[in-house]
């Protein structure tokens, strides 16, 4: 039996280990089983999917063999009798979302492994509403694997059959990016920016729609490089520092970055300090409430931080916390009036536009958010940190056996810690790892990845030195086990 197991958002695997044609193509007929199953329900009005076509919308990444993988994924459909659109280049997760919705597609695929290193690839399956699917159907498409032969079209003759059609899927996007973000503001700014695409889907397209404003947009990283430099495509300080001396010497007044499939957002700011996730929604949800007056719920997953809190509590906004994996944040957006949702990582969802996050749209949101109030993101910040106090938020990733993992889990669950660095622990949430609330309001959460055999320490506090502190605490727990 293979190792397929669907995570957090899709299956990932490594190349040529676990994730290879084989494997891919039996995951392919699983999904292909899934959408089929989905036939019947098409005229359902309450399911919200009345007049879908019996169709996907198939995209990849800049990854090692992406595009190949995205081709044999739509063989298999087609060879099911499912309608295929393929990207027709390496295009971001939110440009199959987007041709979900506006397409009239019953759901996509996106071959990428997102912020994972170079030696993963991974596909994520989008369902009717542009989101991620939940665990009923992940448990669904897990459950059909082996199950059934694996049909296959070669895609010369799907293209004939008229099952198969290459299609450009980004223009669409970027075009109601534009329209949704505003320009008039945008091209006036007068703002010396960098853009870091981490090698990814990000490309050229930030510095592409400011072309012709009076904005100094060049972009680094932008070209397709399946090691991605050397790092992992993932906006964080961990992977951000060569960025972060590059735009120290360059007297930028930002640099934005795009993860691996451009659905995440990283921001560094002028003197090279890396924001953390928090701070990138933070800042987007103050703009979205003080400059474009809009309203509505925020949702973060269970390692928020306790800032949104704050600003959600003064403007009286309905919150949500969900386990981490943006499939949770999807639903509470679907099913409710939600302003904001996102999570650390810098993924960010908005009103009126997906219930998923765009790190393209969210880049030119912040860029908005400094033009129409014109003032730096540093000041910003520090009228931030003024009328709410500081956080400061810190997160380490440890690789350990699956061994260690299910140790360290069971002794947190059996003896979990009632005082932490010599702190109260005021509550203890268990439902996606563990989280200690501290009485001061500082706090430390220890989770395993969905993703990648680690175990994930995560800290907010009010200064760098007790954040780092709680993080090392955490490490010497895991150490110690």
């Amino acid at each position: 039996m293979s190792k397929i197991k669907f995570g957090t958002d899709g299956w990932r695997a490594v190349i040529s280990e676990d994730f290879t044609f084989d494997n891919v193509k039996i995951v392919a007929q699983s999904i292909a089983l899934y959408v089929k199953s989905r036939k019947n329900k098409i005229k359902n009005k309450k399911q919200k999917i009345y007049g879908k076509k019996l169709s996907v919308v198939v995209g990849y990444d800049t990854r090692f063999l992406s595009e190949k993988y995205a081709e044999l994924v739509s063989c298999v459909l087609a060879a099911n009798g499912i309608k295929v659109v393929l990207s027709d280049r390496p295009s971001p997760t939110p440009s199959v979302s987007y041709s979900i919705v506006h397409g009239n597609f019953i759901g996509g695929i996106m071959v990428t492994a997102s912020h994972n290193p170079a030696m993963y690839n991974g596909i994520k399956y989008k369902d009717y509403f542009g989101g991620s699917v939940g665990k009923e159907a992940t448990d669904y498409m897990e459950s059909r694997l082996y199950k059934a032969k694996v049909k296959f079209i070669d895609k010369n003759e799907a293209v004939k059959k008229g099952l198969l059609e290459y299609k450009d899927i980004l223009t669409p996007h970027l075009k109601a990016v534009k329209k949704f973000v505003r320009m008039d503001i945008l091209r006036k700014a007068g703002l010396r920016i960098l853009v870091d695409s981490m090698n990814g889907t990000g490309a050229f397209y930030i510095e592409d729609l400011l072309r012709g404003s009076n904005n100094d947009v060049s972009t680094i990283n932008g070209n397709r490089d399946t090691y991605f430099s050397g790092r992992s495509p993932e906006p964080n300080d961990v992977h951000l520092k060569p960025t972060s001396e590059y735009v120290k010497m360059g007297n930028y007044d930002i640099c934005v970055v795009t993860d691996g499939d451009a659905d995440r957002l990283g921001v560094v700011l002028p003197d090279g300090k890396i924001l953390s996730g928090h701070k990138v929604m933070t800042l987007l949800l103050l703009h979205l409430l003080e400059d474009r007056r809009q309203k509505g719920g925020v949702v973060q997953t269970i390692c928020g931080t306790g800032l949104i809190d704050k600003i959600a509590e003064k403007y009286n906004l309905k919150t949500f916390e969900t386990p981490v994996g943006f499939k949770y944040i999807g639903k509470i957006y679907n099913e409710n009036d939600v302003l904001v949702g996102g999570e650390e990582t810098g993924g960010v969802a908005f009103k009126g536009w997906l219930p998923e996050r765009d790190g393209i749209l969210s880049a030119l949101l912040i860029i908005e958010m400094m033009a129409q109030r014109k003032k730096g993101l540093g000041s910003i910040l520090n009228e931030i940190d003024i009328a709410y106090g500081s956080y400061v938020y810190k997160r380490l990733d440890i690789r350990c056996h699956a061994d260690k993992k299910k140790k360290a889990l069971k002794v947190l669950s059996s003896e979990p810690f009632d005082r932490v660095l010599g702190k109260k622990v005021v509550n203890v949430k268990s439902y996606d790892g563990y989280k200690f609330l501290l009485e001061d309001g500082s706090w430390v959460m220890i989770r395993p990845s969905g993703t990648e055999p680690k175990l994930r320490i995560y800290s907010e506090a009010h200064s760098d030195k007790d954040a780092l502190r709680l993080i090392d605490f955490g490490k010497k727990f895991i150490e110690g086990v």
